[in-house]
């Protein structure tokens, strides 16, 4: 533990230092100036529990930047809203998006051709295995997988606004609806 006198000199010797460190965190000098005499001031009120083999100036740049980060924090605008108004008014509603989703997938799943629509809704949406669709659709499992994975190549691009299926060619003219 160092005494008054050298913690002092440490500190004074510290000031330009923490200064210059202050003006990478933000670079208004009068908010520099307050956040050096905070620090110098906490510094001097905790002395007592700084370890000699420590270096002050690390010790005082740390306690500098914790102040700017408190100041920060407390800094954020707080607005007066008793009866919750203004946070009504800004508030998302998470249910919209997801119902605006669902009607885009459902959009894009109403475009594909009825072969891939049947055999995605049968796979996907009822849990039937490929092998129980196949024998539903009268058609191979492989067929099936084909129909499952052309549909969901076509609802993704439709999704991602790509050209393509479903939407960019006429379902007369699709080779192998199947």
């Amino acid at each position: 533990m160092l005494c008054d006198r050298q913690f002092t000199g440490e500190l004074t010797a510290s000031l330009r230092h923490l200064r210059a460190f202050g003006m990478s965190l933000c670079r208004d000098p009068l908010r520099i100036d307050d956040l050096v005499q905070q620090t110098a001031l906490q510094a001097w009120a905790a002395r007592h529990q700084f370890r000699a083999e420590g270096s002050v100036r690390a010790w005082l740049f740390t306690i500098l930047r914790n102040c700017y980060f408190t100041e920060l924090r407390n800094r954020r605008p707080e607005i007066e809203d008793p009866d919750g108004a203004i946070a009504d008014s800004v508030r998302w509603d998470h249910d919209h998006d997801v119902h605006a989703q669902l009607v885009e997938l459902e959009r894009g799943v109403q475009e594909l051709p009825s072969r891939q629509r049947e055999a995605l809704t049968l796979v996907v949406l009822r849990g039937l295995s490929y092998e129980e669709v196949g024998e539903i659709c009268r058609c191979k499992v492989g067929t099936v997988k084909s129909r499952v994975a052309r549909a969901r190549e076509a609802l993704l691009r439709f999704l991602d606004g790509s050209p393509g299926e479903p939407s960019s060619a006429p379902r007369s003219s699709r080779r192998g609806a199947r």
